[in-house]
């Protein structure tokens, strides 16, 4: 008798493995911490499964830079599965300014030109290399980070997440892009008045 339920647990749990190979996202349904809700079994197709990243971003704006993702919400294959990618594209004089991803490590591949990286870790420390071609870095989670052009080409590097939705926060859009009073931002960065509003009128933040 107890081997029979051993068998019985064994097909039970065998095939409830089955159903839960992947949950491909469905961007219809909610999205909570663990990533969006499961598309219907019926409604998986390979095309969830496949992404491109071959096209170069728009770097025409003020960082002179652009990365395309590949997270849940662009890619639906890698939900739930704790990975991910994006590709960047950073022109001459162009930048990823610094920010952190709150849920996931980063490893970073230069495949062409070179960039000056660095992070800063939680004693502030900074740990700063100019990368070139074939180059990798790694920027440990929810530390502060950048990518600078370091050469006169345009750089294209590939980042791969330790999550399927790492979650972008930069710390420039995060103090002159939003309504966060410029008043807190002066007491809270040392800066001056006149120097917080030309910040706020470049990057679009109010209050």
């Amino acid at each position: 008798m107890l081997q029979i339920f051993f068998l019985f647990t064994l097909l039970l749990y065998s095939s409830h493995a089955s159903a839960l190979d992947f949950c491909v996202a469905d961007p219809k349904g909610p999205i909570g911490p663990s990533g969006y809700s499961c598309k219907m079994p019926a409604e998986v197709t390979v095309d969830d499964f496949v992404f491109s990243l071959g096209m170069a971003g728009n770097t025409s704006n003020i960082m002179k830079a652009a990365v395309t993702p590949a997270f849940d919400a662009q890619f639906p294959g890698v939900n739930g599965l704790g990975i991910s990618i994006a590709r960047f594209d950073i022109a001459p004089g162009g930048l990823i300014p610094m920010h952190t991803h709150p849920g996931s490590t980063e490893l970073q591949l230069v495949v062409h030109g070179s960039i000056l990286a660095g992070f800063v870790s939680s004693n502030n420390t900074v740990y700063l290399k100019t990368l070139k071609t074939g180059d990798i870095m790694v920027f440990p989670k929810g530390l502060l980070h950048f990518q600078i052009n370091a050469g006169g080409i345009p750089v294209v590097a590939f980042s791969c997440f330790s999550s399927s939705n790492p979650g972008t926060q930069t710390l420039d859009f995060a103090l002159f892009a939003s309504n966060l009073p410029s008043a807190i931002v002066e007491k809270t960065t040392f800066l001056d008045d006149a120097t917080v509003k030309k910040l706020k009128a470049v990057f679009g933040g109010t209050s």
